[in-house]
C-alpha cells in the first residue's frame, strides 16, 4: 500500500490525532488521579500538624494546672511539654525509619 502525495496530509492529521489521544490516555488521566491523591495527602498532613500543635498546647495547659503556680514550676511545665513532644516526635521518626514495613 503506497501513499500518494495527496494522502500525506491526511496521514499526518491521523498521526497527530492518535498522538494526542495516546498522550491524554497515558499521561494526563493518571496525572489527574495522582493530583487528587496528592491533595488528600497534603490535607491529611495539615490536619495532623494542627492536631499535634493542639495536643501539645493541651499537654502544656494540663501541666500548668497540675503543678503548683510558681515561676519555677512554670518552667518545669514547659520542660515537661518539650520532653513529651520530643519523645512523641522521636517515636514517630523511629517507627517511620524501621525496615520491616
Amino acid at each position: 500500500m503506497k501513499a500518494g502525495p495527496q494522502e500525506i496530509p491526511e496521514l499526518v492529521r491521523e498521526l497527530v490525532d492518535m498522538s494526542k489521544e495516546y498522550l491524554r490516555q497515558e499521561a494526563l488521566e493518571p496525572a489527574k488521579k495522582l493530583g487528587k491523591q496528592a491533595g488528600f495527602g497534603l490535607g491529611a498532613g495539615a490536619l495532623f500538624a494542627i492536631a499535634a500543635i493542639l495536643l501539645t498546647l493541651g499537654a502544656f495547659a494540663s501541666f500548668r494546672r497540675l503543678l503548683p503556680d510558681t515561676p519555677w514550676w512554670g518552667i518545669g511545665a514547659r520542660l515537661l511539654t518539650v520532653v513529651l513532644a520530643g519523645g512523641a516526635a522521636g517515636l514517630i521518626f523511629w517507627r517511620m525509619s524501621s525496615d520491616n514495613q
